[in-house]
């Protein structure tokens, strides 16, 4: 059953960037994420806040290079959230949206098939997907790292009652933990226009 999922990397003390909004931290940390290949290989659509989609557009450059983005992403579509105009990655099947994750997430699904779609971030938009009752689970590879202060990783709270531990592995130097997500209301998508393609 595909499966709606937050999938991302985490100091212990449960931060996806520092106050800098910087992942220096993350890439300080020795080895390769070696389930990734397999991972994407079951996404068939996906998801970013606006502030992920402008720290890939700062430090990977695929505006000036697209086939990085296909070479991460493939042809998956994407849904960036934003409130401001941003620009478009050539070749990437993007759509940009605001406001309900509802008709969104309807739209992936369509999009998706029979696969998986992976919210990649960040905390706030996961979020308002939790809140929606469109969260079936969250993977979390915890690095050896805390950092204090920054973006937390799912600024919601959601209590051991809503979260069930189904696996925990060691990849690298990461602990992988992996929680499903139950207990929450699917709220009706409501009858309205849906996102604008870009």
């Amino acid at each position: 059953m595909p499966k709606t999922l937050y999938y991302t990397a985490t100091s212990i003390d449960g931060f996806i960037a520092d106050a800098d909004n910087s992942l220096d931290w993350l890439f300080e940390v020795s080895g390769e994420d070696e389930d990734f290949p397999a991972f994407i290989a079951g996404v068939g659509a996906f998801a970013m806040g606006a502030t992920t989609y402008e720290w890939i557009i700062e430090h990977e450059k695929p505006l000036d290079n697209p086939e990085k983005w296909q070479e991460w992403y493939g042809d998956r579509p994407c849904w960036v959230f934003t409130h401001r105009d941003l620009p478009a990655i050539p070749g990437a099947a993007l759509t940009f949206v605001s406001g309900d994750v509802r008709p969104v997430h309807a739209a992936m699904v369509r999009a998706a098939g029979d696969r998986d779609i992976w919210l990649v971030g960040g905390g706030e938009l996961v979020g308002a997907f939790a809140d929606a009752g469109l969260l079936d689970e969250i993977r979390l590879g915890v690095a050896p790292v805390t950092l204090g202060a920054g973006a937390p990783l799912l600024p919601r709270r959601l209590t051991s009652s809503r979260l069930a531990l189904t696996g925990v592995e060691q990849a690298g130097p990461f602990a992988v933990l992996t929680y499903r997500v139950s207990g929450g209301q699917r709220l009706t998508t409501p009858s309205r226009p849906g996102p604008r393609p870009r």
